[in-house]
């Protein structure tokens, strides 16, 4: 099992760049980065943690431009969105950032996905937050278009062009790979019609047993289809010898822990920690 690092890059927190070294220094395979283009002041969604919405939540840099800064900053380092908005965004600008970053980094780029909780948030781009799930799913089928094809087009309900050239194409073979995130009823569904790998989150030892019956469904229901088994990055992982034995022993693919939103000192010192938890 291999064990990611998840943080709000912030103005206000250790530089992107340098994380990401650190990160990578500490034997961790893979660095995400979250997205939240703004936050309303309405604030009339609930905040899924509880209480008060964090302050981070409405200091983060753009995921692409932090991930870059990242990618110059290591060699092996997976770069990953935990998660990228897509609904939030131009689905062909969008297909442009991942194929951009993918070149650049020599193709360890991640594309972890989801459909947001913020309705205010998605309000202000357009976004209906009752069909947001059948939009992220044309995106991402255009954007597989795109990716792959020399003459890309796309006829749907949501996201409809012409046949177009798009160039860079990604490194990766056919293109990164589509993390879809969620816990939802509809989840697995997604996973299946247009992802590559689930994220799922909020599993530990009391659920544990839940989960690892959604996800033995999930792998039967993909080789009935005839296809490979779905890689699972748990996000949000706990870090208790027996949530560990747990994810090792249900076939968890990675574990992707929390780092604070801080300035340089108090993130190695969770790194540092967490590396003598997990190594």
């Amino acid at each position: 099992m291999d064990h990611g690092i998840m943080m709000f890059p912030t103005d206000y927190a250790i530089d992107p760049a340098a994380l990401a070294k650190e990160v990578e220094d500490r034997g961790f395979d893979s660095l995400w980065f979250p997205e939240h283009s703004h936050i309303p002041t309405s604030r009339e969604s609930p905040y899924p943690g509880g209480g008060d919405l964090p302050r981070m939540y409405s200091h983060t840099y753009d995921p692409f431009v932090a991930l870059t800064a990242a990618a110059c900053a290591t060699t092996t380092l997976k770069l990953a969105t935990g998660i990228c908005l897509v609904i939030e965004r131009d689905t062909i600008n969008t297909a442009k950032e991942v194929a951009s970053l993918d070149r650049l980094s020599g193709g360890r780029f991640l594309f972890g996905i989801g459909g947001g909780w913020n309705r205010e948030e998605m309000a202000d781009h357009g976004t209906n937050p009752k069909t947001r799930m059948r939009l992220m799913g044309e995106q991402i089928k255009a954007m597989k278009e795109l990716w792959t094809k020399e003459e890309a087009e796309f006829h749907g309900e949501f996201v409809d062009f012409d046949p177009s050239w798009a160039w860079p194409k990604p490194v990766q073979d056919p293109h990164p790979p589509v993390y879809v995130g969620g816990m939802g009823p509809g989840v697995e569904d997604r996973v299946l019609d247009f992802g590559d790998a689930w994220l799922p989150q909020r599993v530990g030892p009391d659920n544990i047993g839940q989960f690892e019956e959604r996800a033995n469904a999930l792998q039967q229901r993909a080789a009935d289809a005839g296809r490979d088994r779905i890689p699972m990055s748990l996000f949000g992982a706990e870090t208790s010898s027996e949530a560990l034995d747990g994810y090792r022993r249900i076939g968890l693919d990675r574990a992707i822990y929390g780092v604070s939103s801080a300035d340089r000192d108090t993130v190695l010192k969770e790194l540092d920690e967490l590396a003598k938890l997990v190594g």
